[in-house]
């Protein structure tokens, strides 16, 4: 494995490790959803404004109208994104939104069909019939957990897929951007937009509760932005797919560890069917090339 290889997947593992805590971290910081994504972008907003800066990202004429336009309705989207994530946490389960969240791979091929006439195969209808039983033993299993209130967490983490692939079609539009300055405007769109919404002044009363605001900004935003895009870079796009999924994973077992959220059988098999679907669609798993007929 060559050095950018071996430095990309070093990379791309931390940036997953990281977004496995996410789910703990909001909880911890004991503070409403909607709070927390504005202080998630208030310090992520200062985080990336240092990085920017630091790497030359913030000079003139990089963005212009339509590229900036284009980024801040991507940031609309993240943030209503997290918004809905995050709440479906309290309602489902960390472990059971995240694995719901997954089906966003789906998601973006059904909105690259509508959008940018790509073509759906059959390989990924597969795949996705595969992922859509999952969601019914996912859902189907809801009797002991709150009833209303857990479909209510699962539609939630739906929502919130749709939203992250609504913001990945954008930004396909923005390529030869810098992916740190789109974060940037994404997260400051984040301040403005939930600025007279927030409840600024009921602070966190124990440190642990800006321990955990101050992480999700500078470690799960600023940081973790500066790793999942380099290693984006530096990794063939099946890689970047294959350890996308120790994000879940990770989630799992900090549900587990954390709140002892343990799974029933049926949600089980409807995690592992979402995770194998998509894991399966991204890496063409199940796609039979011809091989060549031997010359004679």
């Amino acid at each position: 494995m060559d050095k950018s290889l071996h430095r990309g997947s070093l990379e791309m593992v931390a940036a997953m490790l990281i977004s496995g805590t996410i789910g703990w971290l909001v909880m911890l910081s004991g503070q409403p959803v909607l709070d927390v994504v504005f202080w998630r972008c208030v310090f992520g907003a200062l985080t990336l404004l240092v990085i920017c800066a630091g790497m030359g990202f913030l000079r003139p004429g990089l963005l212009n109208r339509t590229t900036f336009l284009l980024a801040v309705l991507s940031g609309v989207a993240i943030v209503g994104n997290w918004l809905l994530l995050f709440g479906s946490y309290s309602r489902a389960s960390i472990a059971i939104g995240t694995a719901v969240y997954n089906v966003q791979p789906f998601m973006l091929v059904g909105l690259g069909a509508l959008f940018l006439g790509e073509k759906i195969t059959l390989h990924k209808l597969s795949w996705l019939a595969v992922s859509f039983a999952g969601m019914l033993a996912i859902v189907s299993a809801h009797g002991g957990q709150g009833g209303n209130d857990y479909l209510m967490g699962i539609a939630m983490a739906l929502g919130a897929a749709a939203l992250y692939a609504i913001a990945a079609l954008i930004i396909k539009r923005l390529k030869g951007i810098a992916p740190h300055l789109i974060a940037l405007v994404q997260v400051t769109t984040g301040v403005l937009l939930l600025a007279p919404l927030a409840d600024v002044s009921a602070f966190p009363h124990e440190f642990r509760g800006w321990g955990a605001l101050l992480t999700l900004g500078i470690v799960h935003t600023g940081l973790m932005y500066v790793l999942l895009y380099g290693a984006i870079q530096k990794l063939p796009t099946a890689l970047t797919g294959a350890l996308s999924f120790i994000y879940p994973i990770v989630a799992i077992f900090v549900d587990w560890f954390a709140f002892g959220h343990r799974l029933e059988a049926l949600q089980w098999a409807g995690v592992v069917a979402i995770l194998l679907a998509a894991a399966g669609m991204q890496q063409g798993w199940g796609v039979h090339r011809a091989q060549p007929a031997n010359a004679n």
